[in-house]
Parts: C-alpha cells; structure tokens; sequence
C-alpha cells in the first residue's frame, strides 16, 4: 500500500512517535511524506520515505496529485487544528480529495492508530482490488 505521512509543525514529533511505534508495519508499504515531516521520520526511523516539498510549498498538492490519479492508498495528515495555516485552502483540499476518491484519513493519533492497525489486520484489501482494475480515464 501507498501511505501518505503529513504533520503540522505542532504535531510533527507526533508523526515521528507514531511512526517509531508503527515502523514493523510501515516499513512493509511504500511511504510518502511532505518535506521535513518525512526527513524527520527517516532520521528518527531510518525509513525509506519518498519525499515531496513542504505543505506550504507545495507539498499537500503533490499528495493531492496521487490520490486523484489513484496513486496513493492512506493518508495519515496530523493536523494543528489550534494554528491558523497559510496554506489552510490547499489542506482543505486534499482532505476534500480524500473523500472524493474514498481514501481512508487520519488526521490525528487515535484514527492513525486504528488505520494502520487495521491495514495489517488485512481489513484495506478493498484498495488492492481497487488498484488492480485498469484506469477508466484511458
């Protein structure tokens, strides 16, 4: 499975935690992350993580791109829901994807938790048959 890891300035030694706990299972999927969440991630983990520029730099746009493209499986997006952010229009957005395109989302540890212990209970095999048909867009 494709995962995506986001987390705001705030919650970013929440991802880093999350991620140590969870690294058994995250290390059997293929990880995706914005900038210094994910240069975080490896340096605390040694997880390979393919990494995109910040949120506000562009970052969430670049994840936004993969769910569209049926590209990505899960998000995990610790977000500060206490700060105001810049780039509040582009977050929005990707959760509004997320819903599209019925990408499971997290967006805070307790749901994380849950998710990823339900991926390795095998209980997202719905998204594997999903990336097994053939794009209807070609």
């Amino acid at each position: 499975m494709k995962i995506a890891l986001i987390a705001h300035d705030k919650k970013k030694s929440d991802m880093v935690n999350f991620s140590k706990a969870y690294q058994p299972i995250l290390e059997k999927h293929q990880l995706f992350a914005t900038g210094t969440t994910g240069q975080l991630i490896m340096d605390a983990t040694g997880l390979a993580i393919h990494r995109f520029q910040s949120g506000p730099l562009g970052g969430d746009q670049q994840i936004g791109a993969l769910i569209a493209n049926n590209e990505m499986d899960i998000v995990i997006f610790f977000r500060d829901p206490l700060a105001a952010q810049p780039h509040e229009p582009d977050i929005i957005a990707l959760l509004r994807l997320c819903d599209v395109y019925c990408i499971p989302l997290a967006t805070n540890m307790g749901t994380a938790e849950i998710l990823i212990r339900g991926l390795e209970d095998g209980k997202l095999q719905w998204r594997e048959i999903i990336n097994s048909k053939p794009n209807n867009n070609d």
